[in-house]
């Protein structure tokens, strides 16, 4: 039973001849430009799409790249690389530059996007509002004992931790959160009136 030939995939130029192909391009030479083209194109765009994942910005990348290879050709220098792997590295890393330059354009969009955010109110309103919170908070406050009223003002206003209120009012610990928990719960149940 006869076997089937395997396919080979395209010959790749060796590196002398794409040495010789860059060469040719650092001359101006179109055609061999163009050869140079057909050959790396496909492997140039698969490293690009693995990047970006798009088709049609890796299509765009892949011709900057392309031009870029056109204008520094005659910056190649064999001995610290292939040609292939050359322009693969531009690829790569004019990939990976359109990502970046994506990622700080949504940031920069979502900075001025917050900062020129108008918020949906009306100040007069939020002002009138807080104020008459504010109002509520203070008479309920003064609803409290005086020992309760003490406890939660150094704690909340003062901003000082429970150990701290014990040891300005030189309580033990334990009576200043009693006292804390007492004021809070019928604050709490005070400001939950209707008005």
């Amino acid at each position: 039973m006869p076997t089937a030939a395997k396919e080979q995939p395209p010959a790749r130029p060796d590196s002398a001849a794409a040495d010789a192909l860059l060469r040719r391009i650092a001359a101006g030479d179109q055609a061999a430009f163009a050869e140079l083209f057909d050959e790396f194109a496909p492997r140039v765009y698969r490293r690009i799409l693995a990047v970006l994942r798009d088709r049609s910005q890796s299509e765009e990348v892949m011709q900057e790249v392309f031009l870029e290879v056109w204008q520094q050709a005659a910056r190649f220098e064999p001995s610290r690389g292939t040609v292939a792997g050359w322009i693969l590295t531009r690829a790569h890393a004019r990939a990976v530059d359109r990502v970046r330059s994506a990622e700080a354009d949504r940031a920069r969009d979502t900075r001025f996007g917050l900062r020129d955010f108008e918020p949906g109110y009306d100040s007069v309103t939020e002002a009138v509002e807080l104020r008459l919170e504010s109002e509520r908070v203070i008479r309920a406050l003064g609803q409290l004992s005086e020992l309760q009223r003490e406890a939660l003002v150094l704690a909340f206003v003062g901003d000082l931790t429970h150990v701290e209120v014990a040891e300005r009012l030189r309580l033990p610990l334990g009576t200043v959160k009693s006292r804390i928990h007492d004021g809070l719960r019928q604050m709490r149940r005070m400001l939950e009136e209707p008005l």
